[in-house]
Order: C-alpha cells, then sequence, then structure tokens
C-alpha cells in the first residue's frame, strides 16, 4: 500500500505534510465548533461537530485514494488536533458570546486551503494525474464543511455559496500543475494556498458569486 511519502513524484517530506495536515485539522475543528456553538447545542454537541468536522476533510481523501485505515486513525495526533481546535473555539465564544462573522470566515478560507493543497499533494504522490489530484483535493477540502453543515441542518456551504467549491479546486489545480512541470514542493504548497485562501476570502468580502443560470 502506497503511504503520503512514498514514491518517486516530487513531494513534501513527511513531516511538512503532517504539519500541513494537522493545522488544517485543527482549523477545522475549531471553525466547525465555533459554528455550532452559535445555535442550541450544549457543550457536548459543539466539541462534536467541531472533532468530526476536522477530522471528516481528511478521513474522505485517505477513504477515496484507499489509503486505509486513514491517517487519523493510525495515531492520535489529528485526534488531538481536531479536540484541540474544537476546545478553543468554546473557550474563546465563552469568553466572548460569538465568534465575529469575519474572523470566522477566513478561519474557514484558511482551513479551506490546507486541506485543499495537504489532499491535492498526496493524490499526486500516489500517482494520480492533475484532473484526478484536483478532484481529490476539491472533495477532501469542502468534506469538512458538507459535514459542518448538515450536522447543523443548513445548506452545504459548496452548493449555496459558489467560490467555496471553486476555490478549493483552484488551488488543488494549481499544486497538481506545480508539482508536474516545476516539481517543488514547497512552491506547489504556498502557491496553492494563496490560490485558495486569497480567492475564498476576496469571496466573502466582495460578494463574488459564480453566475447562475437564472
Amino acid at each position: 500500500m502506497a503511504t503520503p511519502d512514498s514514491g518517486n513524484r516530487s513531494q513534501l517530506s513527511g513531516r511538512t505534510f503532517t504539519a500541513v495536515d494537522l493545522v488544517a485539522t485543527a482549523l477545522f475543528g475549531f471553525e466547525g465548533a465555533a459554528a455550532a456553538a452559535q445555535t442550541d447545542l450544549d457543550i457536548l454537541g459543539i466539541l462534536v461537530v467541531g472533532f468530526i468536522v476536522g477530522l471528516g476533510g481528511g478521513i474522505l481523501r485517505d477513504v477515496l485514494l484507499g489509503f486505509l485505515p486513514p491517517a487519523s486513525l493510525r495515531s492520535s495526533s489529528r485526534v488531538v488536533a481536531a479536540l484541540t481546535g474544537a476546545t478553543v473555539a468554546f473557550v474563546l465564544v465563552g469568553l466572548a458570546d460569538a465568534v465575529p462573522a469575519t474572523a470566522l470566515a477566513l478561519c474557514d478560507a484558511a482551513a479551506l486551503a490546507f486541506v485543499a493543497i495537504a489532499g491535492a499533494e498526496k493524490a499526486f504522490g500516489m500517482g494520480c494525474s492533475i484532473v484526478v489530484t484536483t478532484v481529490i483535493g476539491g472533495i477532501s477540502a469542502t468534506g469538512g464543511g458538507i459535514i459542518r453543515d448538515v450536522l447543523l441542518g443548513r445548506t452545504p456551504y459548496v452548493l449555496s455559496q459558489s467560490v467555496y467549491g471553486t476555490a478549493a479546486l483552484a488551488g488543488a489545480l494549481v499544486v497538481a500543475v506545480t508539482l508536474t512541470y516545476l516539481g517543488r514542493p514547497a512552491v506547489a504548497l504556498w502557491s496553492g494556498f494563496v490560490a485558495t485562501f486569497g480567492l475564498r476570502t476576496l469571496a466573502v468580502l466582495l460578494d463574488w458569486q459564480v453566475p447562475h443560470l437564472t
């Protein structure tokens, strides 16, 4: 079975990949719990939502790539990251009553970007084509948000906020193309992050939407 650090294609080092994955997990855990805290869920419900959202994207990515059991279940590091993010969100909401909408949007954009580039990098390292790498990055990045919105009983952002999945796909595509033609993982990482985070942030601030049919 291939691992995220195997193969002869240009990849991030194992430590760098794990660090990116852990940051993504913690950010989605924070964002999921912060969003849940704005509903009528109790303490346990808030932490559970944050925990599930934090791990959801990475698990979906690994299942799609056949990397089983998922990295989240191979060690406790990602579990701890998700719980830490959720706990921090709960504490901050308890102190400030609510996390500002802009801060929450920025956190979501950062989490989206980190998961997109991690998913794309891992898919590329396992031999996927540019198209498949892009799709895997986009699906894994939006997976956590879909889980969050379903648990909170609202229309998923990927369906209602059109520059959400688009931003994730853009970052994943940048990673795939950069790794294919330049073979420089660090450049691919930061370029993909900037593409997703920048596009999603601008969409939130400027209310960008992909044109609708009606």
